[in-house]
């Protein structure tokens, strides 16, 4: 059971762009500003800096709600399950291979329901059962749903899961597993997105699709907390991250606004790297192009259901992080992941989805490139285990 935390320093909710509407009042349900753009929560932290210091952390118990003044208000008592605080493994055996000085592995296959999904679904489901509602619903390639699923059961709420046909079977049983409903969609995440957007319209649902509503960013964002906390409040150099809707992301760059603002880390922020699939690579190509939005990507093809999504609703704020911290973006093939996700078992004994294994391959190759220097520290993001899909082993 997690203890009854605090009031959080949550003050409004704003616009991303901002396009000048709001600030909207975090009391109340929202989803999307009326200009269609994310919203996204806002604390009060210069007043929350004058007493809240690292060393009050100590004791807290190990979840992502050892955070909660930078989470949304709880109302006493948070949908959890233990998700986060996940293990930072350090990668010697790798360090050898790629004659690198510091690479950590954040492990988020170690979170309820194997992936880096149960942080957004936590602090998501908390605020809509706070907010009132009843059932909750969203669009998912696998690992949301389950997410989803899992957390809604906790709360007592029903779960409406809408995801592409040729899903994995093995989400679709773990979704059924915890009392939700599971509709099939013919198309990719996109078609899956339109029918759960028509369907929670029409019955009332609360839609917590990726970045549709202001609070999974606020789960994700806290894997930025851990990882300073845990390398004693110092940024690596470096993180590599898969990139599907890019809610982590645009969440742990948001979360190094806030630790500035808190006076917690003076050093330089760490460069962003999105790493996405050959077959679907919307952010990648915006990236190289210098466009500020991404189209949309056709015919997405991938083995790494958690990076088929072909237009992401924030694709402007994942590109405003990777160029404001002078990161990088880039593709890698199938096979390459694959391939990454044995040698992450091999050499570290790390269960890695097809999307951890894209971040070792892009790490290989922006060493080769030189990109990487010997001396920097890096950060890879294993954001689910291999065990749904073995079909690739």
């Amino acid at each position: 059971m997690v203890a009854k935390t605090p009031v959080s320093a949550l003050s409004h909710l704003e616009c991303a762009l901002p396009c000048g509407a709001g600030p909207f009042d975090p009391r109340m349900p929202h989803h999307l500003c009326p200009c269609g753009a994310p919203l996204l929560a806002r604390y009060d932290l210069a007043s929350l800096a004058e007493s809240w210091r690292p060393e009050t952390l100590v004791g807290r118990p190990p979840t992502l709600w050892r955070y909660h003044e930078v989470l949304p208000d709880a109302d006493g008592e948070p949908v959890s399950l233990g998700e986060g605080f996940t293990p930072l493994v350090r990668a010697r055996r790798l360090e050898r291979d790629l004659a690198l000085e510091t690479v950590y592995i954040k492990d988020e296959s170690s979170n309820p329901t194997n992936s880096f999904k149960a942080r957004g679904l936590s602090v998501a489901v908390t605020c809509a059962r706070r907010l009132g509602s009843k059932t909750l619903s969203l669009p998912s390639a696998g690992n949301a749903g389950d997410a989803l699923a899992a957390y809604a059961a906790r709360a007592g709420l029903a779960a409406k899961v809408f995801m592409p046909r040729d899903v994995k079977t093995p989400f679709i049983r773990e979704c059924e597993l915890y009392g939700a409903e599971v509709t099939l969609v013919d198309g990719l995440i996109t078609d899956a997105g339109r029918v759960a957007a028509k369907e929670s319209a029409a019955h009332g649902w609360y839609d917590v699709s990726t970045l549709k509503e202001p609070y999974r960013v606020e789960g994700k964002k806290t894997m930025a907390y851990e990882i300073v906390e845990q390398l004693g409040w110092q940024w690596p150099d470096w993180m590599i991250y898969p990139t599907g809707g890019g809610t982590g992301i645009i969440g742990m760059w948001k979360a190094c606004d806030e630790l500035e603002t808190l006076g917690w880390v003076d050093r330089p922020r760490p460069r962003m790297v999105t790493v996405q699939a050959a077959g679907c690579a919307p952010i990648v190509r915006a990236y190289a192009a210098g466009t500020d939005r991404a189209a949309p990507w056709k015919n997405a093809r991938t083995v790494a259901d958690g990076l088929r999504v072909p237009s992401a609703v924030g694709d402007f704020l994942i590109l405003r992080a990777l160029r404001e911290s002078g990161g990088t973006a880039l593709a890698v093939s199938d096979d390459e992941m694959i391939s990454g996700m044995k040698e992450l078992g091999r050499s570290e004994g790390i269960s890695a989805a097809p999307e951890g294994g894209a971040t070792l391959a892009a790490l290989r190759r922006l060493v080769g490139q030189g990109t990487i220097k010997k001396s920097e520290s890096v950060v890879l993001f294993n954001t689910g285990g291999a065990l749904k899909y073995m079909d690739l082993i």
